[in-house]
């Protein structure tokens, strides 16, 4: 009997990654050790590995794939120019005075930034550090408090636009399209981000609403845990409301709209979000609001004009309209392009551009790490006969198509409990994503169900990432084993979001058919 190397190899990885050693490094390493012992063994053709190359460039050349250094860098420049931080502190003082106010403002500031930016880790550190304080000084219970802000950070993951849902939107895309090849389809159809990000809007909401539901029937059956605010603050005036919720509001509308209404592809879509986050920046640290008011005016004029009337100056047919419309537009560009170099300045000057492109530079380098060894090990791991034997054992499964997702859910959310997303969306999925497709499962209703399940995997313990950012974030009186606590009623409120879309399809797939 041939030694189940393929296993061997997925309980090898998982072991090296609980040892400690660097994610990227543990897959690259597995991959290649195993490699070389099918070699040995006769069961696996080295030439496989000839693919490797192809494999990168594919990767390093993947459209898609450049919105993610963007949409981190919107996040980091919203956290540390304390755009989120008078975000929350207007939230808390507009609904803090009843019970469970505080734990709802915190909800919908997670939400707004979730679609802001949709960076987990920012988000969870500034409100860890902000509305944790303010809870736990209003009597909230520092359980409650930790699951609260834990749970809220996360919706950066289902709510676009988001690293994950970039991510998966390109492996579901792939993994249709084997399916498709594999029922003997040559016209073949893809999945795109907006589909994705239009699949994921609505669930995300309804995520926030079963959420805020929880809060208020607590507060209501225990008031001692999530009281109304004891501080006595002054209810902010509209125009500090205006102020607070309007640039992420306008910013959402910028990136999602552009998306979902077909504007402009994610990555053109985060690169106006970039833009339009460092002149927030900007009027937020001090440079001149009509200056850069101006610039961005200009630089919206310029996308819509230059798209309704083109100009190419290099025609001999021109005439005064075509000349006067590019001397408009030569304009328009300078304007905002000092709008720009002003808001950088001034951001520079703070101290907040150079800690800002480090983290962004560190994320994406981590992010595009794991996918690229990610691309090694599921090679090998295909060469050692992985895909066939997964591809048997989801058929064997009782209750056909519906045991077979169900077994996989159930192992993503094992694997969640060890494993980050991009691991798990990488290596694991390519696998068993063409499967369930084959099986009948709409490819977009799948997307969404395994993302709201790889979003609880930033809460479970012991390795949940959000319980990390949380630990680093939170003040000393609050125990690991508190925020641990705290985020397993939020846990199952995962899993009833999960059953939701399970049962109601339509949660998922009505706007992207509205839409496309």
């Amino acid at each position: 009997m041939a030694l189940p190397l393929d296993l061997l190899m997925f309980a090898a990885l998982i072991a090296g990654i609980l040892l400690g050693y660097p994610v990227s490094f543990s897959i690259a390493g597995v991959a290649t050790l195993f490699a070389g012992l099918g070699w040995a063994l006769g069961v696996f053709d080295i030439s496989l590995l000839g693919a490797l190359g192809q494999r990168v460039f594919g990767l390093l050349s993947n459209d898609v794939l450049i919105a993610i250094p963007l949409f981190v860098f919107m996040g980091v420049i919203l956290e540390k120019s304390r755009i989120a931080e008078e975000l929350l502190e207007t939230m808390g003082r507009l609904f803090g005075n009843i019970r469970g106010g505080l734990g709802v403002s915190v909800v919908l500031v997670g939400a707004l930034l979730a679609a802001s930016t949709g960076i987990v880790g920012a988000t969870v550190v500034a409100m860890g550090m902000i509305a944790l304080p303010t809870m736990l000084r209003n009597g909230y219970s520092p359980k409650l408090a930790s699951g609260i802000v834990c749970t809220s950070g996360t919706l950066g993951q289902i709510i676009p636009p988001s690293t994950l849902l970039i991510i998966l939107s390109d492996v579901m895309s792939n993994a249709y399209q084997q399916a498709q090849f594999a029922q003997g389809k040559f016209t073949i159809e893809t999945i795109s981000v907006g589909q994705i990000f239009a699949a994921a809007l609505v669930p995300g909401l309804v995520l926030v609403g079963i959420y805020i539901l929880y809060l208020l029937i607590r507060a209501w059956l225990l008031p001692n845990d999530a009281p109304a605010m004891s501080e006595e603050v002054s209810k902010p005036s509209l125009s500090e409301i205006s102020r607070a919720i309007l640039p992420p509001v306008i910013l959402i509308l910028a990136v999602l709209g552009a998306i979902l209404g077909g504007v402009a592809t994610p990555s053109e879509a985060a690169s106006v979000g970039a833009i339009g986050v460092v002149l927030m920046a900007g009027i937020r640290k001090g440079a001149s609001p009509v200056l850069i008011l101006a610039g961005g005016i200009s630089l919206i004029l310029l996308a819509v004009l230059s798209g309704l009337f083109p100009v190419r100056l290099q025609r001999s047919d021109i005439g005064a309209f075509e000349i006067s419309m590019a001397g408009l537009y030569i304009l328009l560009t300078l304007t905002g392009a000092l709008a720009i170099a002003l808001s950088l300045r001034q951001i520079f000057k703070n101290d907040i551009l150079k800690p800002a492109l480090t983290s962004t530079m560190t994320v994406t380098a981590m992010i595009f790490a794991t996918i690229l060894t990610a691309s090694v090990f599921s090679l090998v791991f295909v060469g050692l006969g992985g895909e066939d034997r997964i591809a048997e054992i989801l058929q064997s499964m009782p209750g056909g198509a519906t045991g077979a997702l169900i077994f996989c859910m159930l192992i993503i959310f094992v694997l969640g409990f060890f494993l980050d997303f991009v691991e798990i969306t990488v290596i694991l999925l390519p696998l068993i994503a063409p499967a369930l497709i084959l099986m009948g499962h709409d490819p977009m209703w799948l997307a969404i169900l395994i993302a709201i399940n790889l979003q609880t995997s930033f809460l479970t313990p012991p390795f949940g990432f959000s319980l990390f950012y949380l630990r680093g974030a939170a003040p000393k009186e609050v125990t690991t084993g508190q925020i641990y606590l705290g985020v397993v009623p939020f846990i199952g409120l995962q899993i009833l979001g999960v059953l939701a879309i399970w049962l109601f399809s339509d949660i998922a797939t009505w706007l992207p058919g509205l839409l496309y």
